[in-house]
C-alpha cells in the first residue's frame, strides 16, 4: 500500500506476520537529508498491527521533520 503525503511516498509493508512498517521516500526521488546525511529512503516507526497505523506514524515523522527543518522545534 502506497500513500502520497506532502511530497513524500509512504509505502507500508508487512515485515513479519502482523508486523507493519513504513518506508518514506521523497516523491521526486531525491534523497532525504537529516543532519546533513543523505538517505535514499527511510524506514520509520515500530511494528504496527496494520498498514494504516504504520502510515499514520510515517505522516507524524514527516510533519516532525518539516517542523524541525523550519526551525519550529
Amino acid at each position: 500500500m502506497t500513500t502520497l503525503y506532502d511530497g513524500f511516498d509512504i509505502e507500508s509493508f508487512e515485515a513479519g506476520k502482523g508486523l507493519w512498517h513504513a518506508r518514506i521516500r521523497r516523491a521526486d526521488f531525491s534523497p532525504v537529508a537529516i543532519d546533513g546525511v543523505l538517505f535514499p529512503a527511510m524506514e520509520v516507526g515500530f511494528a504496527w498491527p496494520d498498514p494504516d497505523a504504520a502510515i499514520a506514524d510515517a505522516k507524524h515523522h514527516i510533519d516532525r521533520f518539516r517542523r524541525r527543518a523550519e526551525g519550529d522545534e
